[in-house]
């Protein structure tokens, strides 16, 4: 089903992002976590696109095998280091197996990327997935603390509209830890008449060095306190320290009404499925897990 006949029928929906995995031990963790996951009942899950489309045929793959398990997929798509030929082969594959959502990005570019061509936005990998077929639900990044590329945060909504208005359903948001972020990147979206639903990203702090690689990436803040208590710590305790903050912070979304959640996993089960139960007390999961 297309995500955005599931928000006709829903106004929450949860769902996890995945990775390719690189070899046969990790493809083992990946089936795991996605068989733990299951009994959230995800509305969908997504599987991610390497730089420059570096895992694209893995991805393809994940997204056809987790279809053939039962859940709802989509898949990223970026565009920086493709043409229009790779493009249209990949959603004409996309189609003819049952796939009906797309995540469209713009992508990094990798080093040896060659010259960008008419492709070179997201916004204009939207507005191609428009006119090559209509066929699928499109939904596009945001950037709650602002695009690390953006001169500012201006520019940044300005960017996020041309994709909405391309043709984007839903607007997935990248990570963040502190709500206020969020909350004022919402507050500009609507400012800016853009009127799609928009899935707040989760990332629980398990791992504070890992945490602070993506971040340097994503240009998210980390909180300074939630790491100070994590200094010295075992991995028992950073993980018990990392899921209390993280179901406090998505405790907080849900009493004000999100459209839903987003759980970037990393392949792994424990913390995500921890946070849910810890807000099991909230209509949106307890509707999930009985």
């Amino acid at each position: 089903m297309k995500i955005v006949d599931i928000f006709k029928k829903k106004d929450f929906l949860l769902s996890f992002e995945f990775f390719p995995p690189k070899n046969s031990e990790s493809e083992h963790v990946l089936h795991e976590t996605v068989g733990a996951l299951k009994r959230f009942a995800p509305d969908f899950v997504s599987i991610t696109y390497g730089a420059g489309g570096s895992t694209r045929d893995k991805t393809l793959q994940w997204t056809l095998d987790l279809m053939e398990d039962g859940l709802e997929v989509m898949m990223h798509l970026t565009c920086i280091a493709s043409s229009q030929d790779e493009i249209t082969r990949i959603v004409h594959t996309l189609k003819s197996s049952g796939i009906e959502n797309i995540l469209a990005l713009r992508g990094d570019a990798p080093p040896d990327c060659p010259p960008p061509g008419p492709l070179c936005h997201a916004s204009d990998l939207v507005a191609y997935l428009r006119e090559l077929d209509g066929f699928f639900s499109i939904g596009v990044a945001g950037y709650p603390e602002g695009h690390p590329e953006a001169a500012s945060l201006e520019e940044d909504i300005t960017f996020l509209k041309k994709k909405v208005d391309a043709g984007a359903e839903f607007i997935l948001t990248q990570l963040f830890f502190d709500n206020r972020y969020f909350f004022d990147f919402e507050e500009r979206v609507r400012a800016a008449g853009i009127n799609v639903p928009i899935i707040p990203g989760i990332m629980p702090i398990i791992n504070p060095g890992q945490v602070k690689k993506f971040t340097q990436m994503c240009g998210a803040t980390v909180p300074v306190g939630v790491l100070s208590r994590m200094e010295g710590k075992n991995p028992g305790e950073t993980l018990r320290i990392g899921v209390d903050y993280a179901i406090g912070q998505c405790g907080e979304l849900i009493k004000a009404g999100v459209s839903g959640l987003h759980f970037y996993t990393l392949n792994r089960n424990q913390a995500t499925g921890l946070i849910l139960d810890g807000l099991k007390d909230f209509s949106p999961i307890r509707k999930r897990t009985g």
